[in-house]
């Protein structure tokens, strides 16, 4: 997105002519406008000014200005599919209710929800005829969702909702770049969209907190920034209508994996911890501080979905609001005690409900879970969190957009990974936080990695069940205590050995393997250990799509991205390796720039004056 800067005048534009005098005079073209391809529909072609560059995504069709670059990452396009196709099925639920019928382009086969399989475009009333309001993707409907996108850069995914997305009130696109706002409106007029996208300059919190009144709330906010949405969730959850979706992108993978726990707990109010779950516990990370914040007002969350892909996590939730019911939001919340040893953990429930009769009771949780060191490798633990410890999707409606996605399979470009991601989101265990990892578990105690099926089959002859998880490719979900897949871990050893005289006495291995196991693991294969999603061979984990394929850059002040970022890796990669003097030789001596270096002519770095100017000042 766009770096921060202060908008001439904060409003809101209805069309590219209002916002044509904001647009910077560097912008603007001199001489006759280039020409541009054909307007995606019927209306005037603007024209393209110099350096723009025209993208199409999807249905739509995107002016870019080729000097930032950072407008558009060809990767994130399976998060825009996701969303719209998101968003259409929330729009076919709560549309339904007011008595309006979505329609989607290509479906041959409807997905009904509450509007009755039976109700056709009429309505008998009275003995007459009342005819039901068909929603279409591209037309605006008086009934139907008013939609927010708050950090909206070039406009690309509200255009694309107003394209492809039905049942549609009205589509904000804001950013609070005035450059960018011009380009926004500018696109919806390319696209013939204007009636349904307006653009917006404005601060994307202070629109939000605008926006609080019970008539003024959006029923979706969609909000991706760069990196963290932490500044933006308070506003939100505000914002939101009564039962309506917030969808919230974070990229800011680094802390919420467990590199900087401090820094995560002062975004999201948890500590994140270094583990092989680390990214279905970002998850549940911010879950936890939506619900939070949310909880401030009365209000709590409903995860609909929530997926961990590529370099980013992304979640869909509903807020609704009940003090009733926010009672319940402590007992939703756990800490992690997670052994920095043989990766075991344990979760520790921030509160407690029972149901006394009709009424439910409060009180204090037990704990700890763990004692001071580990059960089974004697290590110490680890603590994170609070997290969201209850499920990270809702079944039933991630099936209902599975079932409109593989109806529609030319309807977006990575329909297949879609359907991939949620067919193994519907195999997982809903009631089963985090997972294990079948080669971490083999490395703790140095010995060969089972075949996945045949260690899901001994969990299953075990009497336990066990899934797949959609964030990590070797991922296990299962409902056995550590102790239990210990003890396969055990039996596999056993003909598998390993040479115990190499084993430190205080290495978790020892420890694990000094113990017999308490039952006997059948490693036959079962049938039912293969899940469908894998005997179909569906796209669930797809190989990086290109080179340097990640974040891009951030935004400098006046447009423009920073320093080319993989000239800079190239330039420092494996400096620290470099043994060869004759490669140390192109590198500049700090030292000598200091005034200190003492090896003269011996040193293994150079002294030459044109590289030690590249040595910035300390």
């Amino acid at each position: 997105p766009w770096p921060p800067r202060t908008p001439p005048n904060p409003q809101v534009f209805a069309s590219a002519h209002e916002l044509w005098d904001t647009w910077p005079a560097e912008s603007t073209s001199t001489g006759p406008p280039q020409a541009a391809p054909s307007s995606p529909g019927k209306g005037s072609d603007p024209g393209l000014l110099p350096g723009e560059t025209v993208v199409r995504e999807g249905k739509a069709a995107i002016l870019f200005p080729s000097a930032n670059e950072v407008f558009y990452n060809p990767v994130q396009e399976f998060n825009r599919d996701l969303t719209c196709a998101v968003i259409t099925e929330f729009a076919r639920e709560v549309l339904a209710q007011r008595g309006v019928k979505v329609e989607v382009s290509g479906e041959r086969e409807p997905v009904v929800v509450s509007l009755s399989e039976e109700q056709t475009e009429t309505e008998e009333t009275n003995g007459g005829e009342k005819p039901v309001e068909i929603a279409r993707a591209g037309e605006r409907c008086e009934s139907g969702l008013r939609v927010l996108e708050g950090l909206a850069a070039s406009g690309l995914r509200s255009v694309r909702f107003a394209l492809e997305v039905p049942g549609l009130c009205s589509v904000t696109a804001n950013d609070f770049s005035a450059k960018a706002a011009a380009l926004i409106a500018r696109n919806a007029q390319y696209n013939n969209v204007s009636h349904l996208v307006e653009a917006s300059c404005k601060d994307a919190s202070l629109l939000m907190y605008e926006k609080r009144g019970r008539k003024d709330r959006y029923d979706v906010i969609d909000l991706d920034p760069y990196g963290s949405p932490s500044p933006f969730i308070d506003a939100a959850v505000q914002a939101v209508s009564e039962g309506g979706l917030l969808c919230i992108t974070c990229t800011d993978m680094a802390v919420m994996a467990g590199n900087s726990g401090e820094t995560c707990y002062s975004k999201y109010g948890s500590v994140s911890i270094k583990s092989k779950f680390c990214h279905e516990m970002a998850l549940r990370i911010i879950l936890h501080s939506l619900d939070q914040r949310a909880g401030v007002y009365q209000r709590y969350i409903v995860p609909l979905l929530s997926v961990s892909v590529d370099f980013y996590i992304r979640v869909f939730v509903r807020v609704f609001t009940g003090q009733a019911n926010v009672k319940n939001s402590a007992s939703k919340q756990a800490l992690v005690y997670n052994c920095v040893g043989c990766g075991s953990f344990h979760f520790q429930r921030m509160g407690r409900r029972t149901s006394n009769g009709k009424h439910m009771k409060y009180s204090a949780a037990t704990g700890p879970p763990v004692g001071p060191e580990c059960e089974h490798c004697g290590h110490r633990h680890q603590l994170g969190g609070p997290v969201w410890a209850e499920p990270i999707h809702e079944p039933s409606f991630v099936q209902r957009v599975l079932s409109s996605v593989s109806v529609t399979p030319t309807r977006f470009g990575t329909s297949r990974r879609i359907q991939g991601v949620l067919s193994m989101i519907t195999e997982e265990l809903e009631d089963v936080p985090l997972y294990y990892t079948v080669y971490n578990l083999s490395s703790t105690i140095h010995c060969n990695t089972p075949p996945l099926l045949q260690f899901r089959s001994a969990l299953l002859h075990a009497g336990h069940r066990v899934s797949l998880s959609h964030a990590c490719k070797n991922g296990i979900k299962t409902d056995a205590p550590p102790k239990v897949i210990w003890d396969i871990m055990r039996c596999w050893e056993k003909s598998n050995p390993v040479k115990r005289e190499k084993l430190s006495v205080t290495s978790p291995a020892f420890k694990i393997l000094s113990t017999e196991p308490s039952l006997e693991a059948c490693f036959t294969v079962r049938e039912d250990a293969n899940p469908q999603s894998r005997k179909k061979h569906l796209t669930r984990f797809q190989e990086n799509p290109q080179a340097f394929w990640g974040p891009k850059a951030r935004a400098k002040a006046g447009g423009g991205i920073s320093t080319n970022l993989q000239d800079k890796s190239k330039k420092f990669q494996n400096k620290r390796k470099m043994t060869d003097s004759s490669e140390l030789k192109k590198l500049p001596c700090k030292k000598f720039k200091q005034g200190t270096c003492q090896y003269g002519d011996q040193c293994c770095y150079s002294h030459d004056p044109q590289l030690l100017d590249q040595i910035k000042p300390q």
